[in-house]
């Protein structure tokens, strides 16, 4: 292992031998050139890391690199490992780093599958194959950037909420990558990137859409207007404040009639339990019945199944059309369950419990601002406000403003018309050199307003002095 200067003059003597050979640099220590049987050179550094592991990776290819720069290069990777860098195991996790294919596969094995229901998965796995994958899945996982989550974004949006829901996904998805490893902490690429605005929004169902809704689902029950199993689904998701899919699905082995609740072993935020109101014991004991079906309300061809969500939408569609109401959803149902529960006084807690959400932020969302609490509680306002100034009634209406008549226009006084004040003399016409061409409808700027007494406007041509012409 000869010791030399590595020059370029050096690098070109080296000659190719059996076997390969090194040529160390005098000046830089661990700084060489490897020379094979081939005749290929090739620049390394050879260091030590601090935990005592001997590393020797290559620069790269004498014509590839110049001596000068290969040197560079092997002074700025000594100096990175005396700061306790490893730049051979850096180079090395970038090339053996997943794409963004390889992490979501494993994202959807190791992490979803495991803590996701059934259907957030196949979600999840349609919008990375449908969107993720064709614009990121080839980069490599450390080099996604914040400007890449971004543009896909930008592409995707003509569907804002599909948009939010990539995003979400791919928001967890890096957070876990950083668990893994495989990318530095706190280099999430969808932070700060911000959302779509979504302008869906559940409508509340009013007081009188209520009567109305509940005075034809009365008559449609009594004359058979609508199967009774529909009729059935919507009075009792009405009055569990539920989910259409938690009642469609609903079993007769969930509820107890010993100690009035229903009890479901899994829905969108897991097992609940809700207590049964006596309106709710009414409907399951006066509810029909069909041998050998499980289910409250089952399919109307096939007993054997759950009411299908088409079933129960097209018959909630077309009973707000017979009952005179503009469409809302169905989940519309839960909201106006939720806005009851909020508007009767019961505690929060109380109401996450009604409607089994998880965070006081999610119940608020489904509850609706009404306008007679609104209105009553404007009232109120107005009583205390008046009741602190001493005031025991409401003040009487300010009297209408009187009703000016517009000042009549004066013979023509001079060169312009003049108008007659209440005294029936021409506003501004005092000295009897000016009259004011300003009235109603025929307003003018300053520099067009005329008279000897009027000063001009500062800059104009004719507020400057004029000069004598045998000055």
């Amino acid at each position: 292992m000869a010791k030399i200067k590595l020059t370029k003059t050096a690098v070109d003597a080296a000659t190719p031998q059996e076997r390969d050979y090194e040529l160390r640099d005098t000046t830089i220590p661990g700084f060489l050139v490897k020379v094979t049987p081939a005749g290929r050179k090739t620049f390394m550094i050879a260091y030590v890391t601090n935990s005592g592991q001997r590393r020797k990776p290559a620069i790269g290819r004498y014509g590839e690199v110049t001596v000068e720069q290969a040197r560079g290069i092997a002074q700025d990777w000594l100096a990175e490992v005396r700061r306790g860098g490893d730049p051979s195991a850096e180079r090395t996790a970038i090339r053996q780093a997943p794409t963004v294919k390889e992490l979501f596969d494993r994202f959807i094995t190791d992490y979803s599958e495991g803590r996701n229901k059934p259907s957030t998965v196949q979600s999840n796995r349609e919008r990375g194959k449908r969107h993720l994958i064709p614009k990121l899945g080839h980069l490599k996982v450390p080099d996604v950037t914040r400007a890449d989550i971004a543009d896909l974004m930008k592409k995707m949006a003509k569907s804002p909420t599909s948009a939010n829901r990539v995003l979400a996904m791919c928001r967890k998805m890096f957070n876990v990558a950083e668990v893994w490893g495989l990318r530095p902490d706190g280099s999430n690429p969808c932070r700060h990137v911000p959302k779509y605005p979504e302008r869906g929004k559940t409508r509340l169902i009013t007081d009188g859409e209520m009567r109305k809704l509940f005075e034809y689902l009365d008559r449609a029950e009594a004359e058979g207007l609508e199967h009774p199993f529909i009729i059935l689904a919507i009075r009792l998701q009405f009055e569990f404040a539920a989910r259409m899919s938690e009642i469609t699905e609903l079993e007769w082995a969930w509820v107890d009639f010993d100690n009035r609740r229903v009890v479901w072993p899994d829905s969108k935020t897991g097992g609940m339990s809700k207590p049964m109101s006596a309106e709710a014991l009414r409907l399951f004991e006066n509810a029909p019945l069909v041998v050998d079906s499980p289910y409250v309300c089952p399919s109307i061809f096939d007993p054997e199944k759950p009411m299908s969500a088409y079933t129960y939408y097209q018959g909630w569609k077309r009973i707000l059309e017979r009952a005179g109401l503009p469409h809302v959803g169905t989940h519309g149902i839960r909201h106006r369950s939720a806005t009851d529960i909020a508007n009767s006084g019961v505690p929060v807690k109380v109401g996450m419990a009604l409607t089994a959400h998880k965070t006081v932020t999610m119940f608020m969302r489904y509850v609706h601002t009404e306008d007679e609490p609104v209105r009553a509680a404007a009232e109120a306002v107005t009583r205390r406000r008046l009741n602190v100034i001493g005031v025991e009634q409401q003040p009487p209406a300010p009297p209408s403003p009187p009703v000016i008549e517009p000042p009549s226009i004066a013979p023509i006084i001079g060169s312009a018309p003049a108008i007659l004040g209440p005294d029936g003399k021409p506003l501004g016409f005092e000295d009897g050199k000016y009259a004011s061409r300003t009235r109603v409808g025929n307003y003018r700027p300053f520099r067009h307003r005329s008279g000897e007494n009027r000063t001009l406007p500062p800059g104009c041509k004719r507020s400057e002095p004029e000069v004598a012409d045998n000055a």
